[in-house]
């Protein structure tokens, strides 16, 4: 089986295209055993590229641990970088079938290679039941919630996939590594949660953390940061175009209005490409 490494920001995922080869027998256990750092290729999971009938591409996107995520910012970049590189989708314009449904993304390319992408995310989903979480309300905003024996004000937003995003004094010294676990599966995220940890620079410029629902740290999360964007708006602490620095580096958000789509604009990268026995 042929595979691409991609990443995002050094949110890192194998990508398996299933257009010139046949889809992967078994998605789930292929993932756990390519993520594997010491064992495998090394990364936050697995990625197919595969035909769809309603857009260039689809993607289906498994993390880590085997299960399968509806939706990754970084990961959609790369798949978008990927179809047009390899002469999928050879156009500025594309759109990828995901989780969400289909997004359409734009390319700025230089010497042939999609070097920057901008992604229309879609309207962030914002009914608790929808998230879906039991918090408080429609949104839940600053709503409390017992971690660990501290009370944490939790925003809650969907990006198609779900998200708390909690606003800290200190983002670096927070205990991430301990309490990430404990927020991905706090009893109000029935689904799980993906956490992200926000420290506010100024009106127009965030530092964040991430503990991804599926596979613990990640150096960035693509819809994370999107929901963070949101996640601003609603509490009043951010404009509605933000720079979030992630420890993998920035992303440029912004969510015009309150009915409209979220924009996200990034890097992607390709580093090597190899095939993996036994697929």
């Amino acid at each position: 089986m042929k595979f691409t490494k991609m990443h995002g920001l050094g949110n890192d995922y194998v990508y398996v295209e299933t257009f010139s080869q046949p889809e992967p027998a078994d998605p789930p256990a292929l993932a756990r055993a390519v993520s594997d750092r010491h064992f495998g290729v090394g990364s936050d999971g697995l990625i197919l590229i595969m035909p769809s009938d309603r857009a260039d591409a689809r993607m289906r996107m498994f993390n880590a641990d085997g299960s399968e995520g509806e939706m990754c910012g970084n990961g959609v970049r790369c798949v978008a970088k990927y179809i047009h590189d390899h002469g999928l989708a050879r156009k500025d314009r594309v759109t990828v079938e995901t989780g969400r449904g289909v997004l359409t993304l734009d390319l700025t390319v230089a010497d042939g290679e999609a070097r920057l992408v901008r992604v229309d995310m879609g309207a962030p989903i914002l009914r608790a039941a929808e998230i879906p979480t039991l918090l408080p309300g429609d949104p839940p905003i600053d709503a409390p919630m017992e971690v660990d024996g501290r009370t944490f004000a939790v925003t809650a937003v969907s990006m198609g996939n779900p998200h708390a995003v909690v606003f800290v004094d200190d983002v670096v010294n927070f205990p991430l590594e301990r309490l990430g676990p404990l927020f991905e599966t706090h009893p109000s995220f029935p689904r799980r949660v993906n956490a992200h940890f926000v420290q506010i620079l100024s009106r127009g410029e965030v530092r964040m953390r991430t503990w991804e629902r599926g596979s613990g740290v990640t150096l960035a999360c693509g819809t994370g940061a999107c929901a963070v964007c949101v996640a601003g708006v609603l509490t009043g602490r951010t404009d509605r175009r933000v720079l979030a620095h992630l420890p993998g580096g920035a992303l440029d958000l912004e969510w015009p209005e309150p009915a409209a789509s979220v924009f996200m604009t990034g890097p992607a990268t390709e580093v090597f490409s190899g095939e993996w026995p036994g697929a």
